[in-house]
């Protein structure tokens, strides 16, 4: 019994036979997958039974309900508000113009607020990512003082020049001219929350499918840059490196 019981297999002879079982182990896997191939796809559910599941339900947020004044009418609405801000009861043209100045006007909703300052900052970030990077590859202002600077840097060389002074300034003028936007909207003035009529290229003239295209464009890219800016930030302090901040 003893002579006719196996040998065990050396290490080196597992080694030679390996290639062969992994050979082996990859026809498998083509094979099952083939066959998967051919099997026939589930049915899906009923649209109306989705529906019925979804109905009263966040779409981005499945298991919390949908606010009632998000309804889809504004550009990239996902549902998308698991605190329920937009159902705050203020009247915040009062933050621009108090409320006895003019105690006849409408008034501001908080989902129009909110979405003019989404549309505000979606804009500034996309700008931000464009002049950060920009600087980074070399791209400045003329003048020995901002040469090889990096963005990380130039705030800092900005207060010392005294640029940031006349920066803020325009600033101002800016925030001024969009108060008295938000102010004749809060009169009645039917603006759509962020139009400023600014349209040099005429994207947004046509029918209302390609405004409505580019009105989701702009805020689902501005929502990114809101994201990215902050990595590009983080990344480039980081680092104390310039594009691509590595």
């Amino acid at each position: 019994l003893a002579c006719n019981s196996p040998v065990p297999p050396s290490p080196s002879s597992l080694l030679r036979l390996r290639p062969f079982i992994m050979m082996r182990f990859v026809t498998l896997a083509i094979a099952v997958s083939g066959a998967a191939a051919f099997q026939a796809p589930r049915r899906p559910a009923a649209r109306g039974q989705l529906r019925m599941a979804k109905e009263g339900m966040s779409k981005s947020v499945p298991f919390l309900t949908s606010p009632a004044s998000l309804d889809g009418t504004l550009a990239g609405d996902a549902d998308f508000d698991p605190l329920n801000l937009s159902g705050i009861d203020f009247d915040w043209s009062s933050v621009v113009v108090p409320k006895w100045f003019n105690e006849d006007r409408a008034g501001i909703s908080t989902l129009y607020w909110m979405r003019e300052a989404e549309l505000k900052h979606c804009r500034l970030a996309m700008l931000a990512v464009l002049g950060w990077v920009a600087v980074d590859m070399g791209v400045h202002f003329p003048g020995s003082a901002y040469a090889g600077l990096t963005s990380l840097q130039a705030h800092d060389a900005m207060v010392a020049k005294g640029n940031m002074g006349f920066m803020l300034s325009v600033i101002a003028v800016l925030e001024l001219l969009s108060g008295v936007a938000i102010y004749e909207a809060a009169k009645g003035s039917g603006r759509a929350p962020g139009d400023y009529g600014f349209d040099p290229l005429g994207f947004g003239k046509g029918n209302d499918q390609k405004k409505a295209k580019y009105a989701l464009n702009e805020v689902k890219n501005g929502r990114l840059a809101m994201l990215a800016f902050s990595g590009i930030v983080t990344q480039a302090a980081l680092t104390g490196k310039g594009f691509p901040y590595m």
